[in-house]
Parts: structure tokens; C-alpha cells; sequence
């Protein structure tokens, strides 16, 4: 079986501790404990596009066997499973989001699943903690590296309202 590298952004804005811990936990009970699950640092940063409470934001990486389409389904599932409902509106409050951003160097457009995932090239609260995680990697569009990318968009005025935090992932609960 060919193993492949995977990104996921995963952000929330209601309890976004225990939200964004699970995330993790069931990332990884998902993906088996051989995934090699990576995460950038959380970063805190205001919702784009509604009122609302802050998100806190982040990018995993991990390695997996299953085709973008499996993966896509896993990781609707987690969302799913923590509160996320599909019939919101694209631009509110969530429990969980969790977005495949990148898989290898594959573009990937169709009716289920877009990869990369635009908003990398958009929102520094996916850029950010990506470039973080993998600074020399090429996007498959651009052929530009993220640390490239990172540096041109956060000249950009919006780039400066993330707040890096000094996450607590510890929890007894889980």
C-alpha cells in the first residue's frame, strides 16, 4: 500500500479547548497510531465573514493509505461525531471545522473534494500554522513554497490579527 502525506486545517469557535483537543484525539484514533500526526502551533484569530467568538486554528499533518475521498469522508465524520452540522450556514459559529488542505502533490476538483484547498492561499489562519509545519513544501499550484506564501501574504493588513497561544492540550476528560 503507498502512503501518503496528508494536511488538514482544524479550527473551531465554541469551546474551542475541548473542541479542538478532540480534533486531535480522533484524528488520531481514525488514522491509526502509525499516522505520524503532526500539529503547528494554535493560533487565535476573529471570525472572517460573521460575528461571532474567536476561532482557534491549526494544521495537522499525517501520513495515511486511504484515497482523498476516504480520508474526506473520515474527516466529515469527526466533525460529525463532535456537533459540526452540515446544514449551517457557510459563515458561522462550529464546533469543529476540519478541512483537507493538501494530499501529496495531487489537484484533485470535483464534486466532493477540492485539493489544495483554496483557502490556503487566502486566510492567514491556514497559511500561518501551515508554514509553521512544513515551510519548504511546494504547493502544487502556485510551485511556490508556503514559507513563500506565508511571506507575501502576511504583508497583507489581516495577517496581523492572528495571535499565536500557548495552547493546554492537557485534558482528563479524554
Amino acid at each position: 500500500m503507498s502512503k501518503h502525506l496528508v494536511y488538514v486545517g482544524i479550527g473551531s469557535n465554541i469551546e474551542q479547548d475541548k473542541y479542538i483537543r478532540l480534533a486531535v484525539h480522533y484524528l488520531a484514533e481514525a488514522f491509526g497510531k502509525q499516522c505520524q500526526l503532526q500539529l503547528s502551533p494554535v493560533y487565535k484569530t476573529q471570525a472572517v465573514g460573521f460575528e461571532g467568538d474567536d476561532f482557534f486554528n491549526l494544521v495537522a499533518s499525517f501520513i495515511t493509505n486511504l484515497p482523498p475521498v476516504e480520508v474526506e469522508k473520515k474527516l466529515k465524520a469527526i466533525e460529525h461525531q463532535n456537533g459540526r452540522r452540515r446544514n449551517q450556514e457557510k459563515f458561522s459559529a462550529r464546533t469543529l471545522d476540519i478541512d483537507l488542505l493538501l494530499y501529496d502533490q495531487e489537484i484533485i476538483h470535483s464534486n466532493s473534494i477540492s485539493v489544495p484547498r483554496d483557502e490556503i492561499e487566502k486566510y492567514a489562519f491556514v497559511l500561518s500554522p501551515l508554514a509553521d509545519l512544513a515551510p519548504d513544501l511546494i504547493h502544487p499550484k502556485t510551485q511556490q513554497s508556503i514559507s513563500e506564501m506565508w511571506q507575501k501574504l502576511s504583508k497583507q493588513s489581516h495577517a496581523g490579527e492572528l495571535q499565536k497561544i500557548n495552547f493546554n492540550w492537557k485534558d482528563d476528560s479524554l
